[in-house]
């Protein structure tokens, strides 16, 4: 479905505005705030996916028209940035409220941003960056119902979605560490509830080719996360954690038949924490880095070395009260 033009609140609002590629322009994100903010009470209390995906994508367009705009003609360029840096989704653990924390470049996270819906009915978003300029083009939004949809911006302020697929609930883990296939799009991983581990590669619409088994035995992890190149070999990596508290690095091939090298423990002790994920470069140093909460809500960033002697840096303390949400 398209919805360049959309009928918002009774009426038609239509945005015709130029980006190019500084994004989709200050001005057009206030209007298309404004033109939602109406609806915003609708869609917080019908929990609508549809809504709450429509409503994340303009919080991420006006987030990126306002870095655009402060870097000026410091802005990234399309092909140029190998590692983006994309919002932490939090979903509020009583009221499902949703909420996005953009990286500061410096390491850590602006204050909490309120979309304004709620995000009961999705279990996870996928954000990829395809055109390599360091932001979210595109997202997968997984519901709880087992629908995979994919959304976009384009750079007319269009908004686009269309359903990949169904019956997405027989998997206890997708994400996207990158691109698998050595293709210019970023690829789908997941395991089943048997541990098996299947790959998806990924058209620029979003739409997948059938899966393919890649893997077994991945039910012994709790905890899966990547985004980028952390062996600085230009593949994409993933972390496991498995039920004894060690961290395991699989490191990406290039290959999409077998996608991750055997893995190489990197060390113990990983239970203190009960989320692991990546939004990747959170400090600006071009490398993807490694979040990690504590159950009693702080949290933590592992900066990425970019090799694969010792993976991550020592841990920094980045926030605390995280407890409150689900981390997407």
């Amino acid at each position: 479905m398209t919805c360049a033009v959309q009928y918002l609140a009774g009426g038609i609002f239509v945005i015709n505005a130029r980006r190019r590629r500084a994004f989709r322009g200050a001005l057009a994100a206030t209007a298309v705030t404004a033109a939602l903010a109406a609806t915003a009470g609708t869609a917080f209390a019908s929990g609508d996916p549809a809504g709450a995906a429509r409503m994340r994508a303009v919080a991420g367009a006006q987030q990126q028209a306002r870095a655009a705009q402060s870097l000026g003609p410091r802005a990234r360029v399309a092909g140029t940035v190998e590692t983006p840096s994309f919002a932490m989704t939090a979903v509020h653990k009583q009221t499902a409220e949703l909420y996005l924390y953009f990286t500061d470049r410096k390491g850590g996270f602006e204050p909490r941003e309120d979309v304004g819906v709620t995000f009961e009915a999705i279990a996870d978003s996928i954000d990829v960056d395809n055109d390599k300029d360091g932001w979210s083009d595109g997202t997968w939004y997984l519901g709880k119902d087992g629908k995979l949809d994919y959304d976009w911006i384009d750079d007319q302020l269009g908004y686009h979605t269309q359903r990949v697929g169904t019956g997405w609930n027989i998997y206890t883990t997708v994400l996207s560490p990158g691109n698998l296939g050595g293709a210019k799009e970023a690829d789908l991983i997941a395991v089943d509830m048997a541990g098996v581990l299947w790959e998806y590669l990924a058209y620029p619409d979003g739409t997948l080719t059938s899966r393919k088994r890649v893997g077994t035995g991945w039910g012994q992890y709790t905890q899966i996360a990547g985004q980028g190149d952390l062996t600085g070999d230009g593949k994409a990596d993933i972390v496991a954690r498995d039920k004894s508290g060690v961290l395991w690095l699989y490191k990406g091939t290039g290959d999409y038949k077998a996608p991750f090298a055997p893995r190489t423990r990197i060390g113990g002790g990983w239970n203190m924490y009960d989320r692991l994920l990546s939004v990747g470069d959170l400090d600006a140093d071009g490398k993807p880095d490694l979040i990690a909460r504590k159950p009693n809500g702080d949290l933590l960033r592992y900066s990425g070395t970019g090799n694969t002697q010792s993976v991550f840096q020592k841990p920094v303390e980045i926030g605390s009260g995280f407890q409150a949400y689900n981390l997407l």
